[in-house]
């Protein structure tokens, strides 16, 4: 009997080649990039944009095997649990590296405040010295860009303007970081009548460059200063300083021009000004000293605002805050939860929310609203006063020997006096003062819901020593924050 006949087995699917290709090619990257044959950081670039092309080499290569089975009539061999693997692998680090790419270093880096000589991850640390010098024209005006770095502007006795740059350079090695200083080199131009000094950071593209201008000029000269990421000092001007500045501390001082500067995110010192201040933006430190002129602030102020020496009229908007005083002649001292001042000039107009407020020393009209805080008033010469207020005390000092009349409600709260002439009923939850102290004239209005009125003499409060703050209405305390970021609250 015949043995029946024996089939064959089919042929075997040979091995993918494709991982293993892939792997040899990343594994000579790699060590061409520890061998320093290849720049890290540039290599790092080029993945970031080009890794899709992995993606398709690993394609062709199946595409190549599969055509190749076909013919040998074999069974092309699928994606093995190594190659979804490996595929994954590189989609997901892809994806990271692309978006990371994305990310502005540079300004993260400033933001965070992380040092150079103690953290290496963008690259190493290269100095460079240059001088400009030229004549700068007569009646002409600076215009300084820098977008990374400290501006510094001072009077020269001649008629040119000297350039001191210290340049600081971040790159893998002395050539790259040669090639980036070589391609940043400031610059100066004239049109018309204004002189641009351009620090020229962006010369040297994505690559971190931080250029540190020391700048004299003619005194006489007006300066324009944009900067990002970079302090500003202005000392010695007869002409207008303006300043835009981003993530930095100005100052500004012995100045006859006007003073302008927008800020986003910056502090500012301003002292010894013989014309007008202006500031606006979202500012953290404010210091105003010994202002000629009128002062204007308008924008969110994160921290704190002290002003001293004010000539002139005094504007301040916020989101929560409206002020504006004729004169300041002693201090100003505002920040997130209380606003003091001494020796000001009426009219004084301030509307705010969430404050205990304390005015001494003030002379001529107020008109005052306030609500969840304690309102201290005390009046060296009395004016028309309206003050109204929720949730917290009123006092408010006036001279022994004033004459006035007081219109005076506290809803929820009690009313005393030191004026005998003053008649204060109570009834029903509800206190009123009326009656006319002297001879009359000024009007005294108060109106209060959920606290006390006082309507004392001006010797009362110095038999007693002043409080920093107001004590009526002590404030609960604050629940510890949660771990995380600090939210800063706006004046």
């Amino acid at each position: 009997m015949a043995s029946p006949a024996q089939v064959p087995p089919p042929p075997r699917s040979r091995r993918s080649m494709s991982g293993p290709i892939i792997l040899i090619s990343i594994g000579i990257v790699f060590l061409l990039g520890t061998m320093g044959v290849l720049n890290w950081s540039r290599l790092g670039h080029w993945f970031a944009h080009y890794w899709p092309v992995i993606l398709i080499v690993a394609g062709i290569i199946k595409l190549i095997e599969y055509q190749a089975a076909q013919r040998q009539g074999t069974r092309a061999r699928g994606l093995g649990a190594g190659s979804i693997f490996l595929l994954i692998l590189v989609i997901v680090a892809g994806l990271i590296a692309t978006q990371a790419s994305r990310v502005d270093w540079g300004g993260l880096r400033d933001q965070i405040n992380i040092d150079d000589d103690d953290f290496t991850l963008f690259g190493q640390k290269y100095n460079y010295e240059d001088q400009l010098t030229q004549d700068f024209p007569t009646g002409d005006s600076l215009h300084v860009v820098n977008q990374r770095g400290a501006v510094n502007v001072t009077a020269s006795e001649d008629n040119q303007i000297r350039v001191s740059v210290h340049k600081r350079v971040n790159a893998e090695s002395q050539a790259d970081a040669d090639k980036y200083n070589s391609g940043t080199k400031p610059q100066i131009t004239v049109s018309g009548n204004q002189v641009t000094l351009n620090a020229n950071n962006q010369g040297a593209g994505d690559h971190w460059v931080e250029a540190n201008l020391d700048i004299s000029i003619p005194r006489k000269a007006a300066v324009n200063i944009s900067t990002h990421n970079g302090d500003v000092s202005v000392i010695g001007r007869d002409g207008d300083v303006q300043v835009s500045n981003q993530r930095g501390d100005v100052s500004t001082s012995d100045v006859n021009g006007r003073v302008s500067l927008n800020l986003d995110h910056s502090s500012a010192r301003v002292s010894q000004i013989s014309s007008d201040v202006s500031i606006e933006g979202h500012a953290n430190d404010i210091s105003l000293e010994d202002v000629k002129g009128a002062v204007h602030l308008d924008g969110e102020f994160m921290e704190s605002v002290k002003l001293s020496k004010i000539a002139q009229s005094v504007t301040f908007k916020s989101s929560r805050t409206d002020m504006l005083l004729a004169r300041l002649d002693g201090d100003l001292d505002l920040d997130s939860g209380d606003l003091q001042a001494s020796d000001m000039q009426g009219p004084v107009r301030l509307t705010t929310r969430s404050k205990d407020i304390r005015l001494s020393g003030v002379s001529g009209d107020v008109r005052l609203e306030d609500e969840n805080g304690a309102v201290e008033l005390r009046m060296n010469k009395l004016g028309s006063v309206q003050v109204e207020n929720r949730k917290g005390d009123i006092q408010i000092y006036v001279p022994d020997k004033a004459s006035f009349q007081v219109d005076a409600r506290a809803q929820g709260g009690d009313i005393e006096t030191d004026f005998d002439s003053l008649k204060v009923n109570s009834s029903n939850d509800l206190a009123v003062a009326t009656g006319t102290v002297g001879a009359g004239g000024s009007r005294l209005v108060i109106n209060n819901e959920h606290g006390d009125i006082e309507i004392r003499k001006a010797s009362a409060a110095q038999e007693e020593p002043a409080s920093p703050a107001p004590p009526k209405v002590p404030k609960a305390p604050r629940a510890p924050a949660a771990p995380g970021t600090p939210t800063v609250t706006e004046n």
